[in-house]
């Protein structure tokens, strides 16, 4: 049985005596990531604060450990619970390691002098997580991935039970936002954390996350892991979604498809269509896909971007009722675009497809070069 270390009971949170979010029952344990996820406004960095003490509670409670936050020094809190929030303040003058010593405050006197034993600790969190090399350069000349890195550091020297993190990887560069989580997650498994963090990339928040809380209406409004939270019919309600669609097997957002009748038939299938799905919707040319198997790796963007599909059942080959509306599409399509190089028994539908566009002069075959006007 996991380790329970951060409890909320009908914790209500907001700004000046006004309520935004309700009725808010959390429960994290250690050697777990739960991550707050929700439209813009909906109260995630709210609940953050509140939780970190940064806001005071509108109704219910905070525990830590079992024990309300109330009745935790702001040093008893510093020793359990560190915190990373977007926004703070760059010191100046200051080495990164001068930065992340700033974490073993809780654990000093009163004149707040670190001995040798501390820095040993410093110099720790900063190879933890691979900021080792930064450690004498001023905090104000690093980039701000790198930034990001040595206030986990600092967050890490308070020897915590309990991280949270606001948006941790905003403004950062998809190198840095992956050497983040990644050292993140293996903070959490080796070091037994509890992470409470928000984030607005839902690929993310779904590779990262044990447990996802989704903040809509003023509610928690689900949670779960992430195969119950990441569905195509939910996200789109979340965000209030009324232009394109939610990929959840990719964790992607697409646009939605170019209306108006298909000018292109494309034949594609085991991911070779996917780039010409996505330059023919750049290019606002409406197309229809297929023959594909629903398992097919090309089958979810082109059921996202294509104004139809032709498909086939899953692990079956393709039968004559799917042949025959391929055809249909060759005959209505003034081009047809083939990505497809090989053809086996489940897909040899297509190659007649490809010889049925050639016969009738229609065929381009896919380099990855075409334009609108080479289609």
């Amino acid at each position: 049985m996991k380790h329970q270390c951060l409890q909320t009971e009908q914790m209500t949170v907001g700004y000046h005596g006004k309520p935004l979010v309700e009725g808010i029952d959390l429960c994290l344990h250690r050697g777990e990531i739960m991550a707050l996820i929700g439209p813009n406004g909906a109260g995630k960095s709210t609940i953050l604060k509140s939780i970190i003490r940064q806001l005071r509670l509108l109704g219910g409670v905070v525990k830590v450990e079992d024990v309300p936050l109330e009745e935790l020094t702001n040093q008893q809190l510093a020793r359990c619970l560190s915190v990373l929030m977007t926004g703070q303040r760059s010191p100046e003058l200051m080495t990164c390691r001068q930065v992340a010593a700033a974490g073993r405050y809780p654990y000093t006197g009163r004149l707040g002098i670190l001995t040798q034993d501390d820095w040993d600790k410093v110099d720790r969190a900063l190879d933890q997580v691979h900021a080792g090399d930064l450690a004498h350069q001023p905090f104000t000349a690093v980039s701000d991935g790198q930034r990001q890195r040595v206030l986990l550091a600092r967050a890490l020297c308070q020897e915590p039970e309990i991280l949270v993190l606001d948006e941790p990887t905003s403004f950062l560069d998809i190198r840095y936002k992956l050497e983040l989580l990644t050292t993140l997650k293996e903070l959490v498994r080796r070091q037994n954390l509890a992470v409470l963090l928000s984030l607005h990339e839902l690929d993310l928040a779904q590779r990262i996350s044990d447990t996802v809380v989704c903040i809509h209406n003023n509610a928690i409004e689900r949670w779960g892991p992430p195969e119950e939270v990441f569905t195509a019919d939910y996200i789109p309600h979340l965000y209030d979604l009324t232009q394109g669609s939610y990929e959840p097997a990719w964790g992607s957002l697409e646009l939605p498809p170019v209306q108006g009748e298909p000018q292109v038939f494309v034949i594609g299938g085991g991911g070779s269509g996917i780039a010409a799905y996505r330059r023919l919707q750049r290019q606002g040319i409406p197309f229809a896909a297929g023959i594909l198997h629903e398992n097919d790796l090309d089958f979810p963007a082109a059921r996202a971007l294509a104004a139809a599909v032709v498909t086939e059942r899953a692990f079956a080959p393709i039968g004559p009722q799917a042949l025959r509306e391929g055809l249909a599409w060759v005959e209505r399509c003034p081009r047809v675009l083939c990505c497809c190089r090989t053809f086996g028994p489940m897909n040899e539908a297509n190659r007649q497809l490809l010889q049925a566009a050639q016969a009738r002069n229609k065929l381009t075959w896919e380099t990855g070069k075409e334009d609108a006007h080479g289609l």
